[in-house]
């Protein structure tokens, strides 16, 4: 349970910058909120006079969902900005185009950019509160606050757990924020996969390697999987999605072949029949869906608790 009752920082750069306090207050106000959304009227008025700008500079379909949604049941006034059809094309710099935003008077910033520390960046510029919806292949935080309490929903502490990361780690930012915040709360790490898609730093960050599935499998409570993510990729990593699917993808039968009872989770978008076979990802031993429940209540609680820090 969280000491705190408010969190340690006025912006949600990444899970590197937050305590297991700051998790903990994360989760309990999540709790609450999940009990909001489940009710015929879905709405509270806890940030009606609050001005939230969504600024998307890579595609998002579920985060950006997500995140709308959130702020819309906590009675926000949102805009959304893509960067499609802005005057970044023209030329504009990230600066200038959030200085604009902020002088229409906007109190927080959602924002997915392909530069790592963007926000960083940001957070020392301008007075807004920062939310990082995704920074290159660096951090997720949202995604990885969402997945541990989604585990922790299922399993109860996630202290001494054993938690396997599958897949693409060298290009996720999922797999980075998903490290730092399972650890803060105690649990135990591996990741698996090729070793082309594995940084040479990963060892650095306290965690197992293991290239054998099936033997992450049986050591493991849950089995995180990630998307294979070619649109990030500039050389081949793999010699076709194929081959990935022989060795590392995960089906029914495998599932049904171990020790024990595993969960299986996924952050989406998933490539069915490469990381996960259908009837793996729709199995008894998937929470993939109420994953996607659980970040609308978990970016609630974020956009909730940062409002009480804006200065």
């Amino acid at each position: 349970m969280s000491n705190q009752q408010e969190l340690s920082t006025k912006h949600l750069l990444g899970i590197k910058y937050i305590n297991a306090d700051d998790i903990n207050l994360i989760f309990e106000t999540a709790v609450n909120f999940k009990e909001v959304i489940n009710r015929p009227i879905k709405k509270v008025p806890s940030l009606r006079d609050v001005t939230i700008a969504n600024l998307f500079f890579e595609n998002s379909t579920r985060t950006k969902i997500s995140f709308e949604l959130a702020e819309k049941r906590l009675s926000a006034d949102v805009v959304n900005f893509s960067s499609s059809g802005s005057s970044v094309k023209k030329g504009e710099s990230l600066l200038d185009t959030v200085n604009n935003i902020l002088s229409m008077k906007v109190d927080m910033v959602v924002m997915r950019h392909p530069a790592p520390g963007a926000h960083v960046f940001l957070s020392n510029h301008i007075d807004a509160n920062i939310i990082n919806a995704g920074d290159g292949t660096h951090e997720h935080p949202t995604q990885a606050l969402l997945d541990a309490f989604s585990m922790r929903e299922k399993l109860g502490s996630l202290k001494g757990k054993k938690i396997v990361i599958v897949g693409d780690i060298m290009h996720s930012r999922v797999a980075l924020s998903n490290i730092y915040c399972l650890q803060k709360l105690g649990a135990t790490v591996k990741v698996c996969g090729p070793p082309t898609l594995l940084p040479k730093y990963i060892s650095s960050l306290g965690v197992e390697v293991e290239y054998d599935l099936r033997k992450a499998l049986n050591w493991c409570d849950v089995a995180n999987v990630l998307r294979i993510q070619l649109e990030r990729q500039d050389i081949k990593y793999i010699p076709s999605l194929r081959e990935y699917a022989q060795f590392y993808g995960i089906n029914k039968d495998i599932l049904d072949s171990l020790d024990k009872e595993i969960v299986l989770m996924h952050p989406g978008p998933i490539n069915r029949g490469v990381e996960l076979s259908s009837d793996a990802a729709d199995s008894d031993h998937s929470i993939i869906l109420q994953q996607v429940e659980n970040g609308v209540a978990i970016r609630m609680a974020v956009l909730y608790l940062l409002s009480g820090k804006r200065s």
